[in-house]
């Protein structure tokens, strides 16, 4: 149905976006070459992205959001990818362990973003008053709700675009796939 399209094959409008991604990146990820079918959506996605990255978040944290989002919306693309970018930051990987194998984070305030993420996107945005508390007396502040909520949203964008394009996860993300337990292959 959707077609990942490449920098020879995209409508015009989203080929300064790809190419722009290639000069990034060094190659276009399948994802925004699924999302180049739409030249608007590649260029809302592109952009979300980049402002998310001005959020109060440190780039952990950012990650995990993403990766909280990808794992409860069961993404496998998106959590290759971004287990592959956690690596490039030289993040701590055993934060990013924790979120693909579904277990608590050692450090409390990390796992106090990780859970309210988690209920955000559970709850389709009604997250329990004791999670949102929690997060608060962890060190965050009331505001940051809002950052995740636009992480989220950034994350159904790509998740929910990968599972009706069964997006093939590229080869530079491979060794970081991913599966969630107890799901079958489609």
């Amino acid at each position: 149905m959707l077609t990942v399209q490449t920098l020879n094959s995209a409508p015009t409008a989203a080929k300064p976006l790809m190419e722009g991604a290639q000069k990034k990146f060094g190659m276009v990820p399948n994802l925004l070459g699924v999302l180049a079918n739409a030249p608007a959506v590649l260029e809302g996605y592109l952009t979300l992205s980049g402002i998310f990255d001005k959020t109060s978040f440190t780039p952990l944290e950012r990650q995990v959001v993403l990766m909280t989002s990808n794992f409860t919306n069961n993404c496998d693309y998106c959590m290759a990818a971004h287990t592959t970018i956690a690596d490039m930051q030289n993040l701590d990987r055993s934060v990013i362990d924790a979120i693909r194998d579904d277990t608590p984070i050692a450090d409390d305030k990390l796992e106090a973003l990780r859970l309210l993420t988690a209920d955000v996107v559970a709850s389709r945005g009604y997250p329990k008053a004791a999670t949102i508390e929690a997060f608060i007396s962890a060190g965050y502040k009331p505001e940051q709700v809002l950052e995740i909520i636009m992480g989220v949203a950034l994350k159904v964008m790509s998740n929910y675009t990968n599972h009706v394009a069964e997006t093939p996860v590229d080869a530079a993300f491979s060794a970081n796939s991913w599966r969630k337990k107890g799901k079958s292959a489609a």
